[in-house]
């Protein structure tokens, strides 16, 4: 499974991954997924939001369990961030299938659609869609940069988009919901364990900083009389570094947009992208008003306009005690100390669904901790603990 995707959308240069939604690479990412449902013999279903599902039993029977992950990309993004947990899913159903288990309930594995939300700005959109956490107007509106929307992209790709929007029927079937994901950090790999069960999500956003000045000629404008966008949005970017290290955070301006982006010209317009993230929300409240504080001190010494605009916020997920505690026990008989329990600072699909349904997630050790790169990497022998670990819980879960 993991050589026949693995060339999918890959840049020949980079050698990291570029699955946006919607694209020719989604298109066979999704053509993968189906691939693999229907030669096990599974029930392949497109919902309404575009998330794939395969389906082994009944899903109108209810009480199902769902297991997997995303197959699409943040821009040169690794191999392993999200189609680890679609092929570990696959890969868990067939050794439940050697160990001759019996299923008692409905067992379903997912790809949710735009998860990193690459190209439209907004992680997620699938699972958020479903969960009624993203309107149906606000989906409308998501444009890439090129100014296409979500419904003409879909459309674009041979999906019907009128149907988007809450699917709570589909999530009134599912009684637990299990995301394998490779860790994204180092900690499994100081405790010296393959996997981990998650605690939380710390909360997290996106806001859309933009510094607005006066385009003018770079070689002949005195910089006494400049009114350089650049140089406020440099300044909050250090602000950025210097809030999240106080308080023990992280912040990140990742992405820019200049305006006229030109060698030999000053710029009108510097948008900068902000992503922070904390363990509490008091703490992440903190950073991005400092960051903003900051930002607003430098623009009006520099004479210059600002606007902030938060794009997207995530609360602090707390997976279900019970659950998490359910697989602790599942997974702590056969181990010779319990799994490690640990946070994230990454967002996913299951911590969107959480307030909808129960879930939980394995973290599968990642040795450099680095992701969202080329150089993301997880060793064949963690990838198949992992493997091993999700078929014991699923047996654990849909074999009562």
């Amino acid at each position: 499974m993991w050589r026949d995707l693995a060339p999918i959308g890959r840049d020949a240069g980079s050698r990291g991954y570029r699955r946006y939604a919607w694209t020719g690479a989604d298109a066979d990412c999704r053509a993968w997924f189906r691939a693999q449902a229907e030669s096990r013999g599974l029930t392949h279903e497109l919902d309404r939001n575009g998330n794939q599902w395969a389906w082994l039993g009944d899903p109108a029977a209810g009480d199902a369990v769902v297991t997997g992950s995303h197959l699409d990309s943040v821009p040169d993004g690794g191999a392993f961030d999200g189609p680890l947990g679609v092929v570990s899913a696959f890969a868990a159903l067939d050794e439940l299938r050697a160990r001759g288990a019996r299923l008692t309930n409905p067992l379903a594995i997912v790809n949710f659609g735009d998860e990193e939300g690459a190209r439209f700005g907004l992680a997620c959109v699938g699972s958020r869609l479903t969960a009624g956490q993203l309107t149906i107007e606000a989906a409308h509106k998501l444009r890439d940069g090129d100014g296409v929307t979500l419904p003409q992209a879909m459309e674009a790709a041979g999906y019907d988009p009128s149907a988007i929007g809450p699917d709570p029927e589909r999530l009134a079937r599912i009684g637990a919901f299990v995301e394998l994901h490779v860790e994204q950090g180092r900690a499994l790999d100081l405790t010296g364990d393959p996997v981990g069960i998650a605690s939380a999500i710390w909360p997290h956003g996106r806001w859309r900083f933009d510094f607005r000045g006066e385009a003018n000629h770079a070689g002949t404008t005195r910089l006494a009389d400049r009114r350089d966008p650049m140089l406020t949005y440099a300044e909050t970017v250090l602000a950025a570094r210097r809030e999240a290290e106080l308080a023990g955070a992280v912040a990140t301006f990742g992405k820019i947009s200049v305006e006229p982006n030109g060698v030999n010209a000053i710029p009108s317009l510097v948008r900068g992208w902000l992503d922070s993230r904390a363990a509490d929300q008091a703490t992440l409240d903190t950073v991005v008003t400092g960051v903003e504080k900051a930002a607003r001190e430098y623009a009006e010494r520099h004479g210059i306009d600002l606007d902030v605009v938060r794009e997207s916020f995530t609360p602090v997920v707390e997976f279900e005690d019970a659950l998490r505690d359910e697989l602790g026990a599942i997974l702590g008989g056969a181990a010779e100390r319990p799994v490690p329990v640990l946070g994230t600072g990454a967002g996913h699909d299951a911590g969107i669904l959480s307030a909808s349904i129960p879930t939980a997630m394995l973290f599968v050790r990642n040795p450099t901790g680095v992701s969202h790169s080329p150089a993301e990497y997880a060793a064949e022998d963690d990838c198949l603990a992992g493997v091993a670990a999700l078929a014991d819980v699923l047996e654990g879960l849909a074999c009562r």
